[in-house]
């Protein structure tokens, strides 16, 4: 790996922890929306630290899990597990910011 590939790829693990602990400030002050959008961005993140691992460009959501997918969760790296939770935060980061307005109640998987 050459430098700027391990700098990409450095960069975006630290902006997933960066996001993820957003979302854990935003969930201590049941800011439930945001906990959601910031929780998936950070698995976002990180899948785009994968994709400059194998030197990938994606620059869209819906390319990022099918990236995911293909080459971790279908080549057995990762649990299948990891491909549900990306989906599923991929969903529900979708209804709750263009979706119709609504209540997040606890215990809907992100608290």
């Amino acid at each position: 790996m050459d430098k700027s590939q391990s700098q990409a790829v450095r960069l975006r693990i630290e902006q997933a922890h960066e996001t993820l602990k957003e979302a854990e400030a935003l969930r201590d002050h049941d800011l439930w929306r945001g906990v959601i959008n910031r929780s998936y961005y950070a698995m976002f993140y990180a899948v785009l630290a994968l994709a400059a691992l194998k030197e990938v460009a994606i620059s869209k959501h819906t390319h990022a899990v099918a990236f995911f997918d293909k080459e971790f969760i279908h080549k057995a790296v990762f649990p299948k597990e990891l491909s549900r939770s990306l989906h599923y935060g991929f969903d529900q980061r979708q209804t709750s910011d263009y979706g119709e307005i609504w209540e997040i109640e606890h215990g809907s998987g992100f608290d």
